[in-house]
């Protein structure tokens, strides 16, 4: 009687419970909803953008299959897989102005490559597949083509700050204008141009100026021939010697005629001299080592090194010194810098180097451009300090609200 009463109970117990696990397993069996194809934005093309709500169900089998064809009756192509807790829009890499979905919606970029080669204008068919292991659903096939965009929205932050920073710059240069020999922080190395330069004229001995070893298209030989000019007005004013060496005969040739210049504007052209700019060699040493031989003969009173420099730097500068003379270095080679420091009386660090044509011509435009250069940086510095509190803030609290405000100054590719 007993095993008459188990048995129908268990009958009545799997007759009730059996339609109560069909329905778990088709609820777990729901295909991916809001599923969404696109083409990718703000990208070169040839990639698609799926999008689709993400599953309540937290099996660690549970799986998405992504499914691509040339046509809706396919054949299909499966081109990924990857498990249920990959692949969020908050993963993605991309500012809160250019999000597709919800930060916690799923977010999956199709793109070229490999065994998928993905054709500009050619529509796709994509669907969706979700997998536990025992049972798998699918979505509808959407179509969508790729096609490279126009714009890049994901970097309209960086349009913004060019825009903020060439009103700065055309504002400041408006305001040089008005007031040229306004303020301009003070470079010790600049402010002793004229002081070497008179020294060597009362000592009536010449004054060496090195353009570096780089060549023309290097951006601190650039600044180098630049101060050369301004160097030139006073040398040109006080009457006194100029030897400049190269080592470029590019560079050579610019020299000539930037020298050439700055004497006719201050009124002296007849002082002028072809040989002040000579060539002497492009190997290393063999340059080095000539201009050793000069500066122990010359004895120059002032010694100008601007521009790149290599190894020969510290060879140049301790001559320079045992010479007798002032020194003035200026280099962007950040591993020649502590020679400089070393050996020579002043020293210009990086940027200074470009800043000193404006600092000594206080030309309108330079000098503009060298205040809303800055501003910009005086921006940048601001928003790296505000980006390191927000990021200590949300790391404190838990909480990436504060987060859309340091995006502003993020370089999204």
């Amino acid at each position: 009687m007993c095993k008459r009463i188990v048995s129908f109970v268990f009958t009545v117990v799997v007759m009730f419970l059996s339609p109560l696990a069909s329905v778990v397993v088709q609820a777990q069996l729901q295909p991916p909803q809001d599923f969404r194809v696109m083409d990718t934005p703000n990208d070169g093309g040839r990639s698609l953008t799926l999008g689709w709500r993400a599953s309540t169900f937290d099996g660690p089998s549970l799986q998405y299959r992504v499914l691509i064809a040339m046509a809706v009756e396919g054949p299909y192509q499966e081109v990924a897989a990857f498990s249920n807790n990959q692949h969020f829009q908050k993963d993605t890499k991309s500012p809160w102005w250019a999000h597709l979905f919800e930060q916690n919606n799923h977010r999956f970029d199709l793109k070229s490559g490999g065994q998928l080669m993905l054709s500009d204008g050619t529509p796709y068919w994509v669907k969706l597949v979700i997998d536990n292991g025992m049972d798998s659903s699918e979505t509808q096939p959407l179509s969508a083509t790729s096609f490279p965009n126009f714009f890049n929205w994901a970097q309209a932050n960086n349009l913004l700050l060019l825009i903020l920073f060439t009103v700065a710059v055309l504002f400041s240069i408006l305001r040089a204008r008005k007031n040229p020999h306004g303020f301009l922080r003070r470079i010790e190395g600049l402010d002793a141009v004229e002081e070497a330069i008179g020294r060597a004229t009362e000592m009536g001995k010449p004054i060496l100026y090195l353009t570096g070893s780089a060549a023309m298209d290097n951006p601190s030989t650039i600044a180098a021939t630049v101060v050369l000019s301004e160097v030139a007005k006073k040398v040109s004013a006080y009457e006194a010697g100029l030897i400049v060496p190269h080592r470029d005969p590019i560079v050579l040739a610019i020299c000539q005629e930037i020298t050439k210049e700055a004497y006719t504007q201050t009124g002296h052209p007849d002082a002028y001299k072809t040989e002040m700019n000579f060539y002497i060699t492009d190997d290393q040493f063999s340059y080095t080592a000539a201009v050793q031989g000069i500066m122990l003969r010359e004895r120059p009173a002032a010694i100008f090194m601007l521009g790149y420099y290599y190894a020969e730097s510290l060879l140049l500068a301790e001559t320079g010194h045992e010479a007798g003379a002032i020194q003035i270095a200026g280099t962007d080679a950040d591993h020649q810098l502590p020679f400089f420091f070393i050996a020579c009386d002043y020293t210009l660090m990086g940027e200074e180097l470009y800043a000193a044509s404006a600092y000594l011509s206080r030309e309108p435009v330079m000098v503009g451009t060298l205040r809303a250069q800055d501003m910009g940086k005086a921006v940048l510095l601001g928003a790296l300090i505000l980006g390191v509190a927000i990021s200590t803030i949300g790391e404190i609290f838990q909480t990436e609200t504060l987060m859309y405000v340091a995006q502003v100054f993020y370089d999204f590719k």
